[in-house]
């Protein structure tokens, strides 16, 4: 039998749940309609159908809202990837396996993409769906390492400094106005490419 002082502590837990589903759900369909420029906190807290005061004890800004939605999409898309890098032929392939997903993840709509990519760059580190943000880039960055060093070729050290690298020329290219108008095919051949130079070198 359940002691009856942590029965409270349950229903706490699953009502915070509960609430952070709803503003996730909420604001992920809202920027998805109207770009997160054109969203405010207040039409995301009526959305999720609690008020603003609780919103902000999940998210202090609509940054956060933007990167707590975004952050579970990344995670979604990188599982896929590492499933499809785990049997490339070659640390090209696997590589740009474990890229595509987070391409199209990234440009579902354009705009919000680019802002996430800068709020994990420009973003305050301490806020917790900031720090969820990097803590993903860090697990394609590990990918990376761990595709790198397959075949021998390279040290821990420079598998580390190239994964660095190639995850640099990923946001380069997600982030740069000559891509608004790309191709998801056309933004991953620049990856493709700058990776090939990459690793050759």
């Amino acid at each position: 039998m359940t002691p009856p002082d942590t029965a409270p502590v349950g229903r706490r837990e699953r009502n915070k749940q509960q609430k952070l589903d709803r503003i996730t759900a909420a604001a992920d369909d809202l920027f998805r309609r109207y770009g997160v420029d054109d969203v405010t906190t207040q039409q995301i807290a009526d959305a999720a159908d609690i008020g603003t005061g609780t919103l902000f004890l999940y998210a202090r800004s609509k940054a956060e809202l933007l990167l707590l939605v975004q952050n579970t999409h990344y995670a979604e898309a990188i599982e896929s990837g590492l499933r499809a890098a785990a049997t490339a032929r070659s640390p090209i392939e696997a590589i740009m396996a474990l890229v595509e997903p987070v391409v199209e993840c990234n440009r579902r709509q354009i705009d919000n993409g680019r802002t996430y990519l800068r709020e994990l760059i420009f973003g305050d580190p301490e806020e917790p769906h900031h720090a969820v943000g990097l803590q993903l880039i860090q697990r394609v960055d590990a990918a990376y390492v761990e595709i790198l060093q397959r075949d021998g070729r390279f040290t821990a050290s420079d598998a580390a400094t190239l994964a660095r690298a190639i995850s640099a020329a990923m946001f380069v290219c997600l982030a740069s106005p000559l891509h608004l108008n790309s191709t998801n095919a056309q933004v991953c051949d620049d990856i493709r490419e700058q990776t090939r130079v990459l690793i050759r070198a």
